[in-house]
């Protein structure tokens, strides 16, 4: 076997963590941890003891601090962080990136204040790399796939090569990976579908049953697909992986922060007290703001979101927040779908102009 690490992981979190020992089944690995105390405790150990204590880091995975040590890494770089970490992230790793490196986001985010998506955070910050960078979003538990079971994702790149060299490095029987061109879309869904699982996790706290959850996903899955459509995005990618799959596990599982985050809402306490506590960061919260922001620039309405925000930052009651969207006015289901489905088959007449 090849002893060079082909690959790393930028981010030592429990996702950066969970692809690591993924790819360390292939071969040897890099993972790029934040700094020397969290490399000791990860190579002592062989266990990140804080998301995932039950499963030993094998020896193919190199645990380092040293942002040089990616150099080495000439198939693929996985950006592992929190959004809010991501740009300054990719400024510590460009000096040392391979000139071939497919690059490749999987945080499920939207910057505050530019708004921008992740794979553009990464073409903003290392413009030499823009027709390789890729993103991976889905229904992706990380201690699901940490202990060997069964999954699925995408990798989207607006290249098919680059996108099809990424699945190709990541995907296997258990872990199957499938690609799409819509890159704005897939990373929507990643972002947008926390704040719907916030709402989820809350209802589900104040006991509104199997079918008023069901309510609440459903119509949650409609406002983030309008947002999607408004900015550019295929609505077919809302209907998979990235978008349905992704937005029934992280609103049903025990496992998602973010749901969980909805459930100590519901509890009433209050957002600073929680995200403290919470095993990993819940992107919802980050995310929701910037959303509101996108949605009022592009016209669509959201008002799962909006109530969401409301809770989080401006002290409104769970219980409140969820009387008021069931209080909202009776319409047609399928309002304004005329408008969505005119600028969905815009969007597709324009990338089809381009590609």
């Amino acid at each position: 076997m090849d002893r060079h690490p082909h690959r790393a992981v930028i981010g030592a979190g429990q996702w950066g963590t969970t692809l690591a020992l993924h790819l360390a089944k292939q071969g040897p690995v890099i993972l790029l941890a934040r700094n020397d105390e969290q490399v000791r405790s990860l190579a002592e150990d062989r266990r990140n003891n804080r998301y995932l204590p039950e499963v030993t880091i094998p020896v193919e995975v190199e645990i380092t601090a040293d942002p040089g040590a990616i150099a080495d890494a000439d198939e693929l770089v996985i950006f592992a962080v929190p959004t809010k970490a991501m740009r300054e992230t990719a400024q510590r790793a460009r000096p040392y990136l391979a000139g071939n490196t497919v690059l490749m986001s999987v945080a499920k985010g939207i910057e505050h204040g530019s708004l921008m998506r992740m794979t553009q955070v990464l073409t903003d910050e290392i413009p030499e790399a823009a027709d390789r960078i890729a993103a991976m979003s889905g229904p992706n538990l990380a201690p699901e796939i940490a202990r060997g079971l069964p999954a699925s994702s995408v990798v989207a790149a607006e290249d098919e090569d680059v996108g099809r060299r990424a699945s190709g490095m990541i995907g296997t029987r258990s872990f199957r990976i499938y690609t799409n061109r819509d890159v704005v879309g897939v990373e929507l869904c990643g972002a947008l579908k926390n704040i719907i699982a916030i709402a989820a996790g809350a209802a589900e706290q104040l006991g509104f049953g199997d079918n008023g959850k069901a309510g609440i996903i459903t119509r949650g899955l409609a406002e983030i697909t309008r947002l999607g459509i408004a900015a550019g995005a295929n609505p077919l990618t809302f209907a998979g992986l990235a978008g349905l799959g992704d937005v029934m596990t992280t609103c049903y599982s025990a496992l998602s922060r973010n749901h969980a985050l909805g459930v100590e809402l519901a509890k009433g306490r209050k957002w600073d007290d929680i995200q403290g506590t919470l095993p990993g960061v819940a992107e919802g919260a980050y995310t929701v703001t910037s959303a509101l922001e996108m949605a009022d620039r592009l016209g669509v309405e959201m008002p799962i979101a909006q109530e969401v925000n409301n809770a989080l930052f401006h002290g409104k009651s769970v219980q409140r927040c969820l009387i008021d969207l069931l209080s909202r006015e009776q319409k047609d289901e399928l309002a304004g779908v005329e408008e969505w489905a005119r600028r969905a088959f815009a969007n597709q007449e324009a990338t089809a102009e381009v590609g």
